[in-house]
């Protein structure tokens, strides 16, 4: 009997999760939901990060780490451990992204909120996650806010896979559809592939 979720694959549905957690990524269970229930892709949030960093002992090991080599910062901590679960998931999803032509198989990881009014600081942030990250099938995800669009157009016009998200009204859909073209018309200009 094959998963309701996997089911929806077939009516062109993909399904994404929520969650993002180092156990879960290491002892199988995300290859599981791959394997039996067809999810395509993960997503991920600060505070998802923050729930399972701050709570447990999954990642003990690696702050105790950091902190022996001298970095204390809660922000670097962050991000150091953030960057890891995102390449193993990343990872994980690879074989789904090459089999779906590319179409599916992401993990999304977020511009810090702090940057959603600042078009300049978010591209920079944008581009400094993804070469950190180095993964084709990652996303950042960037804020459908007023300085949020010309940073999509600007991303998708470098190459960068991103996740709009914040779109709560009609013409913030549209804007961030528009930035997305512009993008993509800013590739086809430059003769890069879309």
């Amino acid at each position: 009997m094959t998963s309701r979720l996997k089911d929806l694959n077939n009516f062109g549905q993909s399904v994404w999760l929520d969650y993002i957690e180092r156990g879960f990524l290491l002892d199988g269970s995300l290859q599981k939901l791959l394997d039996e229930d067809g999810i395509k892709g993960v997503t991920s949030n600060p505070s998802i990060f923050e729930k399972y960093m701050g709570h447990g002992a999954k990642y003990d090991a690696d702050i105790k780490s950091l902190m022996k080599t001298g970095k204390h910062d809660a922000k670097q901590i962050y991000e150091h451990l953030a960057i890891k679960d995102i390449k193993l998931a990343a990872d994980i999803l690879l074989p789904v992204y090459k089999a779906q032509n590319h179409k599916e198989g992401y993990v999304s990881l977020e511009v810090s909120p702090h940057f959603a009014n600042s078009t300049e600081q978010t591209i920079a942030e944008a581009k400094r996650l993804w070469k950190l990250v180095d993964r084709p099938n990652l996303m950042i995800k960037i804020p459908g806010t007023t300085a949020g669009m010309p940073a999509i157009k600007a991303l998708i016009a470098d190459g960068i896979n991103i996740n709009i998200t914040l779109l709560f009204s009609y013409s913030n859909y549209v804007s961030a559809t528009e930035a997305y073209i512009d993008g993509l018309e800013d590739r086809l200009e430059k003769g890069l592939n879309i």
